[in-house]
Parts: C-alpha cells; sequence; structure tokens
C-alpha cells in the first residue's frame, strides 16, 4: 500500500511538470531532532485517540490553520496520519494544498480534539473512582 499518492504522470514525456525542479531536492533541510521526532510521534498517537473517539460521532479529520497561507486546511484521519509519517520518516513535510470543497462542519482543531479527549478521560476516570468510592454497594 503507497502512503503517497502515486503520480499519474510519471514517465510520460508530456509531464506538464517535467521542466519543475523538485521542492526537496532545493532545501536542504537538517533531520528532526530527537525532540521534534518525540513530538511527532506523540502526534500520531493522539490522533490515532482522537480519530477513535470523534470518528464515530460524524467528525471526519482534523482542520490546521496554515502559516504560509493563512487559510485553513482540512485533512481526514488517513491523510494527517500519512503526513506526519512522510515528516518522521523524511524529515520534512509535504507540499500541501487546501482541500477541494470540504464541510467544515465535519473537521475541528487540534484544540477541540484534545480537550474532547480529556474530557473523556476525566469522565471516566471520575466513573471507575466512583465506583471505587462507593465500598462495593
Amino acid at each position: 500500500m503507497h502512503e503517497e499518492p502515486i503520480d499519474p504522470f510519471k514517465g510520460d514525456p508530456a509531464d506538464p511538470s517535467a521542466g519543475l525542479s523538485d521542492p526537496a531536492e532545493e532545501v536542504e533541510l537538517d533531520p528532526l531532532t530527537e525532540v521534534e521526532r518525540q513530538d511527532v510521534l506523540e502526534d500520531l498517537a493522539d490522533l490515532e485517540i482522537y480519530q477513535a473517539l470523534l470518528g464515530p460521532v460524524g467528525v471526519r479529520g482534523l482542520v490546521i490553520e496554515c502559516e504560509d497561507c493563512r487559510e485553513p486546511h482540512y485533512f481526514d484521519w488517513d491523510l494527517l496520519r500519512g503526513n506526519l509519517r512522510h515528516l518522521l520518516n523524511s524529515g520534512r513535510p509535504r507540499v500541501h494544498e487546501p482541500a477541494y470543497d470540504p464541510d467544515p462542519d465535519h473537521y475541528v482543531t487540534w484544540e477541540y480534539a484534545r480537550g474532547y479527549a480529556d474530557g473523556v478521560h476525566d469522565t471516566l476516570t471520575e466513573a471507575a473512582e466512583d465506583n471505587d468510592g462507593d465500598g462495593g454497594s
């Protein structure tokens, strides 16, 4: 299974991007630091939790405000997971563009997803403490 989209023009002499240089070749980026790698791994772990909690209630992914273009970018769970894995493996983010006509009602921010997960965790913790503290009655 490919994690990246397959280039539909690969090997085609009429490739419209044949004259363009690969941005990955133009800019040599330093590899991720150990702290950056750990942050990406934590984001991947969080993403699994967010999808497990929010997917069943109709949330399709996360929305991220792009620092470069100042527009929201909508990522479904699998695309975001693939982007994070790519960053982890290559040390550089993928080139991205806004999704085509996404329904913003089906996407939430990282902060919302984190707060939702924290709320679920707190509710479960309180319920467990209540059950432990009732003396088994």
